[in-house]
């Protein structure tokens, strides 16, 4: 500091009381400030005239901020470091921000005007701390609801994400930006907007809670609106417009026309038959579609892309006719056949009757399943309605070409059990020729109600040929006729008359079952199971039986106990005649003996018949 002359106190005054009668200006207190030496007034080398001091603190009071006050004044930037922003409130000193209380603002500047809040009037260096965050919060709620009052746009910086949206600073004060409200088109990338500042309106505040919520969609819906309306007014059917995709669902693909959404529903994709859209496109794309239909109000309007493409019915080559070969790829099954996709967009219909020579009902997946490569013989062709059949079991010779050479009647093989009916069981002798043996042809012996109680599917089974049908394509097949007919052997052993020793199985409403073996059970009706003393038999008592009736073709036994019994009186009654006529001839009896004796067996005869 240069040397300053000095002054006696009271050529100080006199020096006052001159400038004053010359009407000098008041000094500015800042160079007052600046030029007095404090040390000198401080050990009472130079002093001040009372009515100087005076004068000076009403300066001081009215040019300087008071910093005890907790209140926002506005001051400037004067200076910028890389941590900090030097202020002047025009307080007795600057004072000192943090930037990153700046951070929604990174383009402050020096000369910038800011709004602080005296955080601590004197640190340990004796430095002023201001807040520019402190100051914002306190003006913030008044800021706040006057633009959400006035419909004002907002700027605000993004400071991170969470979940549903974004955190936003506005004027100090945390905002919530839904997802939804960031832009008029879906947001798949929320980080692209951290760290940016943006433009908002204040849409919602809870005054409760505290809660402000800001859209950046709301600025712009207004001009995509009237954009809206003038593409509206121009669609026609027919018309190609350039798209971008905006969305991608399993029905279909929605593309933004410019502020305009129409659908492209699957089917209208590609000529090729796709499972998703996202095989043929994917977000973001731009792409070219026709207009195909539209609503009243053109709300809902239907686009196409296979549309912009030439038919490849109509690019199919003529040299394709029936009873060609062709290669192709599964694209999709059903329960009936499969599609074969011959070129892009042309498919053929593989029945599953063409998948094989077998008659036996089967799936398409039995054959074939979804992107396998085959080969198949066009069957039909019709261009006009774009209509193919194809068949794979013409690329094999007809099995049944030669079947009476194979399986001619009477001949003895083996197949595999493909399939049950009520009345019998399918058998395939190979790959395309199969038989039926009905449910009477199974077993000599056994009374089967359906086939599954006598074998099962995948089973390997012997048969013989019963009848051949070359033109209905049908076999006649038998299973008991592999084996020998017990009921030959049971005809003999069994015949009418003979005598069987058995035990009654079981009691039913008609009489009674006996089993003379595992292939036959005899009945025994009520009246034929009387015992000579009159009584009847019992389930579980064992007795000779004789056959009274034997039919091998409806394998029918009939037995009786009580027969037995009866004709052995019978017997007797006959030669005890016959030995009273031999007695009447030696002795000569009288005829009344000779009645007495008949008489008294017929009595008995009566008495056992009751």
């Amino acid at each position: 500091m240069a040397e300053e002359k000095e002054t006696t106190p009271v050529e100080e005054t006199e020096v006052v009381k001159q400038e004053e009668k010359v009407a000098v200006p008041v000094q500015d207190p800042k160079e007052f400030l600046e030029s007095f030496d404090w040390d000198k007034y401080e050990q009472g080398i130079e002093r001040v005239d009372d009515s100087k001091l005076k004068e000076f603190e009403k300066l001081v009071e009215e040019n300087f901020v008071d910093t005890a006050d907790e209140e926002v004044v506005t001051g400037t930037v004067v200076y910028l470091t890389d941590r900090e922003a030097i202020i002047d409130i025009n307080a007795k000193s600057e004072g000192v921000i943090s930037l990153n209380e700046f951070r929604y603002n990174p383009d402050l500047k020096v000369g910038d005007k800011v709004e602080v809040l005296i955080d601590i009037r004197e640190d340990k260096s004796g430095q002023l701390v201001l807040s520019h965050r402190k100051a914002r919060t306190i003006m913030a709620w008044d800021r706040v609801n006057k633009a959400h009052d006035n419909e004002e746009i907002v700027s605000g910086f993004v400071k991170c994400r969470t979940k549903g949206g974004m955190i936003v600073d506005v004027f100090g004060i945390e905002a919530f930006l839904p997802g939804s409200q960031i832009d008029v088109k879906p947001i798949r990338d929320y980080d692209q907007y951290v760290g940016k500042n943006m433009e908002f309106k204040v849409v919602k505040i809870n005054h409760e809670f505290k809660n402000v919520v800001v859209s950046h969609k709301a600025l712009i819906e207004a001009d995509i609106e009237e954009q809206k309306k003038e593409i509206i007014s121009q669609l026609e059917k027919g018309q190609v417009l350039e798209g971008v995709v905006k969305n991608i669902t399993s029905y279909g693909v929605f593309i933004d026309l410019g502020g305009v959404d129409g659908l492209v529903h699957i089917t209208d994709l590609s000529w090729s038959r796709i499972n998703h859209p996202n095989e043929v496109v994917e977000l973001d794309q731009k792409l070219n579609v026709v207009i195909l239909d539209f609503d009243e109000n053109k709300s809902r309007i239907q686009l196409g892309m296979k549309q912009l493409e030439k038919h490849p019915w109509e690019a199919l080559s003529d040299e394709i006719k029936i009873g060609d070969k062709v290669k192709g790829k599964v694209v999709v099954i059903a329960d009936y056949g499969a599609f074969i996709e011959v070129v892009e967009g042309v498919e053929g219909l593989i029945h599953v009757s063409e998948m094989s020579w077998s008659t036996h009902l089967r799936s398409a997946q039995d054959f074939v399943k979804v992107g396998d490569e085959v080969e198949a013989v066009v069957l039909t062709l019709d261009r006009e309605d774009r209509k193919m059949s194809l068949g794979i079991k013409q690329l094999t010779p007809d099995p049944w070409t030669d079947i009476t050479t194979k399986y001619p009647v009477g001949s003895r093989h083996k197949g595999i059990v493909r399939n049950f009916t009520n009345f019998g069981v399918f058998v395939e002798m190979e790959e395309g020729i199969d038989g039926l043996i009905y449910i009477s042809d199974l077993s000599w012996t056994k009374k089967i109600k359906h086939p599954s109680e006598f074998v099962n599917v995948g089973d390997t089974i012997e048969i013989e040929v019963l009848e051949l049908d070359v033109d209905g394509r049908k076999l006649s097949l038998g299973h008991k006729q592999t084996t020998e007919n017990p009921w030959d052997k049971y005809e003999t052993e069994f015949a009418l008359g003979t005598v069987h020793k058995a035990t009654i199985s079981d009691i039913v409403d008609k009489g009674a079952t006996i089993e003379f073996n595992e292939d036959i059970t005899a009945f025994i009706p009520q009246r034929h199971l009387e015992k000579e003393d009159g009584k009847k038999l019992n389930k579980g008592e064992e007795a000779e039986f004789k056959i009274i009736e034997f039919n091998k073709d409806f394998k029918r036994v009939v037995a009786s106990h009580t027969a037995i019994f009866k004709e052995e009186e019978v017997r007797n009654v006959k030669a005890a005649q016959k030995r009273a006529s031999k007695s009447a001839d030696e002795a000569k009896p009288t005829l009344g003996d000779a009645n007495d004796a008949l008489q008294a067996l017929k009595d008995k005869m009566e008495a056992n018949d009751k």
